[in-house]
């Protein structure tokens, strides 16, 4: 005895196609998402504004500015301080970025290799 399937369900040839037509609309659009993901520019100030960071959409440094009034050589610390709180906000920021804007496209689907 063979089941039946409502009508919809259980795919066939031409539902598997039209899926795997949609997966590779779906990783173009990814693709072409990344792309301008990695040449996005973002400026991130820390320490009130006494240091400037500019980095891309692939993570990579483009420049850094620092205010001399905070440079103290007797306290190198806070400096430091504010450094690794100026990068790791520009990190946290092109990783939140890309995921958000990724996930539009994905609608939220995480399949490995697709990006």
């Amino acid at each position: 005895m063979k089941a039946r399937l409502p009508q919809g369900y259980g795919g066939g040839p031409q539902n598997m196609q039209a899926m795997i037509r949609q997966a590779q609309k779906m990783q173009e659009q990814a693709e072409q998402l990344q792309a301008e993901l990695d040449q996005r520019e973002y400026e991130i100030k820390a320490g009130g504004g006494a240091v400037t960071l500019k980095i891309n959409g692939k993570k990579q440094v483009l420049g850094l500015e620092i205010s001399p009034e905070i440079v103290d050589p007797d306290d190198i610390e806070t400096l430091t301080d504010i450094l690794t709180a100026a990068f790791n906000e520009a990190i946290n920021k092109v990783e939140t970025t890309n995921s958000e804007a990724m996930s539009k496209v994905t609608g939220g689907l995480n399949v490995p290799g697709l990006m």
